[in-house]
């Protein structure tokens, strides 16, 4: 996931790098700052995937944009179809 800090809100907002490479972009409300910005991305995917905040996880990039996020008890395919609706939502309101 690539994270963008001090946003207006708090979106998935498209797709960042192309192919093998790209990563999930998520703006946040909160500063990064304090790991502020770490919590805010927990509480949002919390919420995004119906789950409690001690099933998601930071496994690597703690102070940086890019993060591998751990999904404790969700399976690839419905975090994939998850996101994926959200992702041609967010195209269905740019187009419209």
């Amino acid at each position: 996931m690539r994270v963008q800090p001090g946003a207006k809100q708090n979106a998935i907002t498209g797709v960042y790098g192309e192919a093998a490479e790209s990563e999930l972009r998520i703006a946040l409300k909160a500063p990064p700052i304090e790991g502020r910005a770490n919590e805010a991305l927990i509480a949002f995917l919390a919420k995004f995937f119906g789950l409690a905040r001690s099933s998601i996880g930071i496994a690597h990039g703690q102070t940086g944009r890019s993060k591998l996020v751990v999904l404790k008890v969700v399976n690839a395919a419905d975090a994939e179809a998850r996101i994926g609706a959200a992702l041609t939502a967010l195209v269905s309101s740019r187009t419209s």
